[in-house]
């Protein structure tokens, strides 16, 4: 299991590939759009899962809570998941088609972060979990998903 810091910053390398390549392949305003909003989103979004108490980051460095690697993650895999998407649809479809991508991923890995301590569920929300992981984690990741791809296909 590799070190917080090199976790940290492998999730951080993956975000900052995904702006190169989108900073090299779509226009600028998409990029900003995408990346920036996206980040925004996300951050809104953990921090208010953060705020309610149920979750818990262990790896900083972290702003109200959300660690800042967490911003990078999340608008990488978006954007493999979205670009991924592009391939086979476009417009809206390609929208849900990314949502649902990236999802997917997160259902494939986030109990390994659960398992390898550098995270929390804290919640006594209802209902099923997978692995340990709540159903409003990947409900949160499917909205959020939409709503950062849905950003770009606005001006893209």
């Amino acid at each position: 299991m590799p070190s917080n810091r090199a976790f940290a910053a492998s999730v951080a390398a993956v975000g900052l590939v995904a702006l190169g390549h989108a900073a090299l392949t779509w226009p600028p305003a998409a990029v900003l759009v995408f990346f920036a909003g996206g980040a925004a989103i996300a951050f809104v979004a953990e921090a208010v899962v953060v705020n309610l108490g149920w979750l818990e980051h262990h790896v900083g460095p972290n702003v109200v809570g959300v660690p800042v690697y967490v911003l990078f993650g999340w608008t990488g895999a978006v954007y493999v998941a979205f670009r991924a998407a592009l391939l086979v649809t476009s417009g809206w479809p390609a929208v849900a088609l990314a949502a649902a991508l990236a999802t997917g991923y997160d259902a494939l890995v986030d109990h390994r972060g659960v398992a390898d301590g550098r995270w929390t569920y804290t919640d006594d929300v209802p209902g099923p979990r997978v692995r340990g992981v709540p159903w409003w984690n990947f409900a949160g990741w499917l909205a959020i998903s939409a709503a950062t791809a849905g950003l770009a296909t606005l001006v893209l």
